[in-house]
């Protein structure tokens, strides 16, 4: 099967909603928007059943040309390996499932054509980009999905706390994309080509110094497309777009897209000792400063927003002390775990009406049973309860964080167990005590649930199922924290599980046996809890030396000044000389005969005089 039908399929779905769309019916649409995802899976699959081994043959598609001067080529070229295909099946599986969620979710939503163009149109331009075989396709995906991000986030434009949401994403996203760009044009210049089967293999022979500019420049794209410090601010306020955009592009998919990239450019980053620890020490922080953050969130998206970022940041400590298949290890299963959060906040949200502020639900096990039952397979994996699918992709970043530097681990551990509890914290304020809400509740319509329940399994048994380090052997090392003579992978295990198992039991104890020891926290906290509450005042300080100075620098100086004194000085100055100019002129069309010819005789005597004068020089 040729591997341009993978992502063409989505894009057929697009072009066809999106030009037509408006004269189907809802059930029409969505028929055509989920088929052609579950046939790019289809399509993916078939390709993962016929290509044998892709460690020894990689698939690689030449289409065409598409730049060219002199030796310097860049082609429309698919390439396909191991991390290809897991990336491939994580976008198309689980895009598939919250494409057939969404028909519930957004059944009586205004703009249903337009929002599943939209969904597939994301899914072409993911698909682009993890297909790509080089630099320059993979950031025509890469800016493609920053795109579908902006639209789906600003999805309900009436809003304005969504179009500035979109607005946000957007911007944030161009400094990043700005990184990625230099980083290119420093490949092109060094290697000679944008091609990874030329610039990977040769990063080897390269000088260090180069090769830590470029990945420091990648790093900050990186940054960026996944949410990381300090180009993180946007992802929170993306919850603003409907939950199946959330579960989809800020959670399983477009955040992602940061990880893949570095772990494609892993023959640069390891020959770039700088830029690595860069990368650990920035996904060790984001992963702390974001895990603070959602400990006192009471918006359930936002609190799995700030989540998601948290563990992106475990990705990129994984990428950054060498373990590069734990973190792609961690991307998938957190495409599973996280998919299912949100997608059940969804139905959360719909079983209360809208409401999202967990202060007012409460006891929603009695009113929506399967939703609870799949929340807490969720909560389970992402507080790497033994044997679920966080529990084997964390500790295998964790171990490898031992392995590169004992004090990451223990700072990993640690914010381990701050995730355990803030998530287990809105499971019980959700699902536990009584109704605190407005209507009465209810269950969600098994096309909802259906896509739930499959999530739920992989939540639990994903990590077994699909052990990528031994996937992904042959083309990155197993990093263990036994390389650096550590107590033993056992021990380190055991540590992670005991903080994982008492950030569960400390969130039972103070949102289920005692619910007055928050409140007591809150004000023995102060001040600190004001500042971790207010997410540290980021936006505000980002608005105070940025925004609002940019604002008003081009009020003041390029509107006022530039604009309205000197180019409009010139065109008014100009307009306003012409007309002084034509009020004189205007005297000699006064339409008496008389004043003609005289003003003609003048003009004949002037002639004349000149005439004369030119004559007896």
């Amino acid at each position: 099967m040729p591997l341009w039908l993978i992502p063409a399929l989505p894009f057929v779905g697009f072009l066809i909603n999106g030009v037509f769309g408006r004269k189907f019916s809802n059930r029409l649409v969505s028929l055509i928007a989920v088929l052609s995802v579950v046939l790019s899976f289809a399509a993916v699959m078939n390709v993962f059943l016929s290509a044998g081994d892709l460690a020894v043959k990689p698939l690689h598609a030449h289409y065409y040309t598409w730049i060219q001067s002199g030796a310097f080529k860049i082609g429309w070229d698919f390439n396909v390996d191991k991390l290809t295909m897991l990336m491939l099946l994580v976008v198309t599986g689980i895009g598939s499932l919250i494409h057939i969620y969404a028909t519930g979710y957004m059944e009586h939503e205004g703009g249903y054509y337009r929002f599943f163009a939209y969904m597939n149109l994301f899914m072409f331009f993911m698909l682009t980009l993890v297909l790509a075989g080089n630099y320059l396709l993979l950031f025509v995906g890469w800016e493609g999905v920053g795109l579908c991000s902006y639209l789906l986030i600003g999805f309900y434009f009436i809003k304005d706390s969504a179009t500035t949401a979109g607005n946000k994403a957007f911007i944030v996203n161009r400094v990043g994309d700005f990184g990625f760009s230099l980083a290119m044009f420093l490949i092109a210049i060094t290697f000679g080509s944008l091609d990874f089967n030329k610039v990977l293999p040769a990063a080897a022979g390269k000088p260090t110094g180069t090769l830590t500019a470029i990945a420091l420049l990648l790093l900050v794209g990186a940054c960026g497309k996944s949410a990381q410090f300090p180009l993180y601010v946007w992802l929170p306020d993306a919850m603003e777009g409907p939950t199946p955009v959330s579960a989809l592009i800020h959670a399983a998919t477009m955040v992602t897209a940061g990880v893949y990239m570095c772990t494609r450019s892993a023959p640069i980053f390891i020959h770039a000792p700088i830029a690595m620890e860069t990368v650990a020490m920035i996904g060790l922080f984001t992963a702390v400063f974001a895990a603070t953050i959602g400990l006192t969130q009471y918006d359930i998206k936002k609190v799995f927003a700030y989540s998601t970022v948290s563990q992106l940041g475990y990705m990129f400590l994984g990428v950054g002390v060498g373990a590069f298949s734990a973190g792609v290890w961690h991307l998938m299963t957190h495409a599973f775990f996280k998919a299912l959060l949100f997608l059940g906040a969804g139905s959360v949200i719909h079983a209360c009406h809208g409401e999202q502020d967990m202060r007012h639900m409460g006891g929603l096990k009695k009113y929506a049973p399967w939703t609870c039952l799949v929340l807490a397979c969720a909560s389970l994996a992402i507080a790497g309860f033994p044997f679920t699918s966080g529990f084997f992709s964390k500790d295998a970043i964790l171990g490898a964080a031992y392995a590169h530097a004992p004090w990451m681990y223990w700072v990993g551990v640690v914010t381990a167990g701050m995730t355990a509890f803030y998530v287990w914290r809105a499971f019980w304020m959700t699902f536990w005590g009584d109704y605190r809400g407005h209507g009465h509740p209810h269950e969600s319509s098994w096309v909802m649930l259906g896509p739930l329940v499959v999530l739920a399994v992989l939540s639990i048994a994903g990590g077994f199922l699909f052990n990528v380090p031994e996937i992904l052997s042959g083309m990155f090392p197993i990093k263990e924290a036994t390389d650096n003579g550590g107590p033993g992978e056992m021990v380190l295990t055991g540590i992670s599980v005991a903080l994982g198992l008492a950030g569960i039991g400390l969130s039972y104890l103070m949102y289920v046996v005692n619910k007055d020891i928050p409140e007591k926290i809150t004000s023995a906290l102060g001040g600190v809890y004001t500042l971790v509450y207010n997410k540290y005042f980021v936006d505000e300080a980002y608005d105070a030396a940025i925004v609002r100075p940019l604002i008003q620098g081009s009020e003041s100086v390029l509107w006022k000044t530039a604009d309205a004194g000197f180019i409009d000085g010139i065109v008014n100055g100009a307009g306003t000389q012409s007309q002084g100019l034509g009020s004189l002129l205007r005297l000699l069309q006064s339409g008496n005969l008389r004043s003609y010819a005289t003003w003609v005789v003048i003009g004949a005597v002037v002639v004349i005089v000149a005439i004369g004068v030119g004559g007896a020089r």
